[in-house]
This record gives structure tokens, sequence and C-alpha cells, in this order.
């Protein structure tokens, strides 16, 4: 016999619920606010029990940690986020699906904590989700975790003078990391999401692979998932468009049909990030140097700058002039013309997926990809490029494609000027 306490408050509201569970099943239940009774249900089946926001809350804070079931080849965990995507995510699983979403830390000063992904308010609208399909729904609280595991690495990336992507952390490792081990627990066949990508068979092995919707492909952002990983793994949208995914959920009455796209503000809340870091104690001023090492002006901190960046220089020249380098143990910014942005030679982290010598190498989300030859080395590989990239960032990622299928993938640690 186990009791589990949970409880949850807005303001000056506030809910709590108790429960005593035996073997597999809620014996006793002190759970006002939900619509029904949960003695006699498992804890799986009680996650499906709609309510009172704040009772819904409490109950899925006292099921979240210990929830167990047994091994079910129809069960599929289906990642929710509260938007039209993992909604149509949970439509395709069927019956059996069981959604569960992550609560992850946001910084309390962002301007719009509303309207993150990983928000309170986005997790009441997964729950309201699952419950309207009569699907159980579960919160994990990862708070802590996600701000030791993404958000501490990122303030130092940019404390070593890199441009970090902690998206591509949270979703290229943590995020499924932690969304395939609650999907073990709860005895699901694989986890399904509702990102726009795709699994194939390439080079004899499961690879992920670019979305049939080429304007609305995740690949790049997923481009660090380890392939080990692929066969528990289901992208229901990945060979739809956005527009069919949203007729899917009109079709079926779901509120998130009309839902605009997230924003994608993760920990930052919508804030600005020179902002956030600034509060997290990153300062120091410096020089503004020409390449002949002339002093142009000073900076207040060159975590402020990213290689490419042309705006907030601070210093005024005939000729445009773009941020090309950052030393940060001298707190140096170098500038120039683009053409100095100019790179060929490119050293990453990371590891080939596949034997491979020529890749089409993606190094920024939204940057075109590049034709290189890759050369596999012992921490990671070296690219090649057959035309000059511009504005190639220590700490953003290379992922590296084979026609549509990820053959490799890696964090950029050097650049080299043709």
């Amino acid at each position: 016999m186990i009791e589990l306490v949970g409880d949850s408050s807005r303001g000056d509201e506030w809910a709590l619920v108790r429960l005593r569970v035996d073997g597999d099943r809620i014996v006793e239940a002190d759970a006002p606010g939900l619509a029904r009774d949960l003695e006699g249900l498992t804890l799986l089946e009680a996650a499906a029990v709609p309510g009172e926001t704040l009772a819904a809350d409490a109950l899925a804070n006292a099921i979240g940690p210990v929830v167990r079931e047994a091994a079910d080849p129809r069960r599929i965990a289906v990642a929710m986020s509260g938007g039209v995507d993992s909604a149509v995510a949970l439509l395709h699983a069927g019956p059996d699906a069981v959604g569960v979403t992550l609560r992850l830390w946001l910084d309390p000063e962002g301007p719009s904590a509303e309207r993150a992904c990983c928000s309170p308010d986005a997790v009441i609208a997964a729950r309201e989700a699952c419950h309207a399909l009569g699907r159980p729904h579960v919160t994990l609280d990862l708070r802590q975790e996600f701000r030791r595991a993404i958000v501490e690495p990122f303030v130092r990336g940019y404390a070593r003078g890199e441009t970090p992507n902690p998206c591509i952390a949270c979703n290229g490792s943590f995020r499924f990391a932690e969304l395939l081990a609650f999907a073990a627990r709860v005895g699901a066949s694989r986890l399904a999401t509702g990102h726009y990508a795709r699994i194939v068979t390439h080079r004899g092995r499961l690879l992920l692979a670019r979305a049939a919707d080429r304007d609305k492909d995740q690949s790049y952002m997923l481009g660090r998932l380890d392939p080990s990983f692929l066969g528990r793994i289901w992208f229901p949208l990945g060979e739809q468009t956005k527009a069919v995914t949203r007729a899917e959920a009109e079709a079926a009455g779901l509120a998130a049909a009309g839902l605009a796209e997230s924003q994608e503000a993760c920990f930052l809340a919508g804030g600005d990030y020179r902002s956030f870091l600034e509060r997290r104690g990153l300062n120091g001023e410096g020089p503004i140097l020409d390449e002949q090492g002339r002093e142009l002006g000073r900076h207040s901190g060159v975590w402020r700058f990213t290689p490419g960046q042309r705006r907030g220089l601070g210093v005024s020249s005939a000729a445009p002039l773009y941020a090309l380098r950052i030393d940060a143990a001298t707190s140096t910014l170098v500038v120039g013309p683009r053409e100095s942005l100019a790179t060929t030679s490119i050293s990453a982290r990371g590891r080939l997926f596949v034997d491979v010598e020529r890749v089409e190498a993606k190094l920024r989300y939204r940057s075109p990809g590049v034709a290189a030859q890759v050369v596999a080395e012992e921490c990671g590989f070296r690219l090649e490029l057959e035309r000059p990239a511009f504005a190639v960032a220590a700490g953003q990622a290379a992922v590296l494609y084979d026609n549509d299928a990820i053959v490799g993938s890696g964090l950029i640690t050097t650049a080299a000027d043709t």
C-alpha cells in the first residue's frame, strides 16, 4: 500500500489530491473537483479522468512520478505540446494512446511565458486535448533537470564565445531521452510526436529524414537524435502537409485546430537572449577591432554578437561591417567585410551514423545546405565545403544529409577562412 499526494495552486486558489494505492489499483481517493470517483481505477485510467483545472493538475502531480503499466503492444505514448500537431498525432495513435507533456523550466522574467511550448498553459491545453478524446494524460515535472541539462550549458556556451542552439540539444537528446523512458515505464510499444520528420531505411539502417512538407521540415532540429532510438519512435505527420494536419484537427473538432504556430520561445519565454544572459552574470566590455587590429570602438559583452551579425555593432564605416570572430578569453570582437566571413573548412564534435564521403551540410536552421566532402575524425568529423559558407558559428549544429536522410550530426567547433 502506498499513498500519493499532489497539489496545485494559482493565485489564491489551491487543490489537493490524496490517493491510496494497493497493487495497481486506487483503493481510496480524496480528490474533489474531478468528474468521477477514482476508486478501483489504475493510475493510468485515473489519468484519463477530467476535472477542474487545479484538481486535474493536482492529480497529475500525484500520478506523474510513479505511474507504471505492463507492456501493451497497442499502447503508444504521444508527446503533447498543447498545439495542433501533437493533438493530431494523438488522433493517429488510436484509442490506446497515452499523452505525456514535459513541464520545463521557464525564465520567470520572460514577457510571454504562457506561449512557450512547456508552460503551465501548454500543459493544460495538452491535457484537455487528451481528455476530450478520452485518453489519459500524464505530466512530467522536469524543470530542474532541464535547467541543468539545457539552460546552464546555454549560458556557458555564450560565455565561451559560441552561439549555442538549445533547441538542438533539447530535441536531439534531453527531450527524447525522457519521453522514451516514460514510454517504457507505461508499457508503450513506441513514442509518437507531432514533429514533421520521417524515419527511413538508408544505407542499411534506420535514419532520420526530411519531412514530405519541406516548408515544415524539422529534421535539422532533431539531427542529434541517436539512430538507435528510431525503432521506438513514430512521426505520424512526417508524410503529410500542415494543411492536411489542420484539416484533420478541424474534422475531429479539436480545440487546437485554430491555434497559431508556437513561437518556440522555450525557456526564454519570449524574452531576448541578451537580457537573459546579462541577468545570469555575463558581462565585460572589450575592444572592437578590424582585421588589422585597429580599435574601432568598444562593446559591452562579446556574447551579444554572433558571426555574420551586421546590426548593433556600434561602429560606423564607409562599407558594411559584420561580426567576424569572437575571442571570449580577451573579450575581443573582430569585424570586417562580408567576404571575410567565407568558410570552406569546418570541424565538428559529433558522429557519422553511416560511412559516407560526400554530404549536404546544413550549418544553421535557416541556411541552405552546401555540398561537402566529409572526413571522420576521432571525436567527430571535418567538412571541406565545395563552395564557401558564410556566418558559420561555433556551437551551432552541422547536420549532414545524404539525399533526405541524416547521416551525421555534430556541434561546430572551428571554421577556417578561405
